[in-house]
């Protein structure tokens, strides 16, 4: 059975769960209320299993805060014996318009906290991401704020369909291929 690691990254504690930067946890735990599925608080994060088609797709939801994803990464990476080609991690990004999506096989950490750790502990860029777009509408200096801040009413509306797009990428994911997934789901 193929096994796949769906890394939604995000910040644990109550203050961050309808924040911006924790979409990530936001689209994993979509999914998992679509498919009730129920996490188990494990070795660094929550994780659920979900299983399709042959495939174990484990979701982890890292609970070393933002800044320090990649160790939790590695250590479900090597325990679970999956490859980096089928890890994908979720991440919110300012250089998106809100609710697009991009999914890549490889990047830069683009200034994201969490994509440095997961470099740096994993010395590669080359691992699958899927970038959710939160736009860039702040004033200058108010990044922080902008991207610790809740979602606006307008957002929490088109959230929920692009919630629902977002758990089509993780099946399309595992059961299509990267490539496949990416040219159906780019930009859209």
């Amino acid at each position: 059975m193929k096994k796949f690691l769906i890394i939604g990254l995000g910040n644990i504690g109550s203050e961050y769960v309808n924040t911006r930067h924790n979409i990530g946890f936001k689209i994993l735990d979509h999914f998992a209320n679509q498919e009730k599925l129920s996490y188990n608080t494990v070795k660094l994060g929550d994780i659920t299993e979900f299983k399709i088609k042959g495939r174990t797709l484990l979701f982890l939801k890292p609970n070393t805060y933002m800044n320090l994803s990649g160790k939790a990464i590695k250590y479900w990476m090597e325990k679970e014996n999956i490859e980096k080609e089928n890890i994908l991690v979720i991440t919110d990004d300012l250089n998106l318009p809100f609710g697009s999506i991009r999914i890549k096989p490889k990047g830069s950490d683009g200034g994201h906290n969490g994509l440095k750790s997961i470099q740096q502990i994993l010395d590669t860029s080359e691992y699958p991401r899927f970038r959710f777009g939160i736009s860039d509408e702040y004033k200058k200096g108010q990044q922080v704020n902008y991207v610790l801040g809740e979602w606006s009413d307008d957002e929490k509306e088109i959230l929920k369909e692009r919630l629902q797009v977002a758990s089509e990428v993780i099946k399309s994911f595992a059961l299509a291929g990267l490539n496949n997934t990416m040219n159906i789901f780019n930009g859209k």
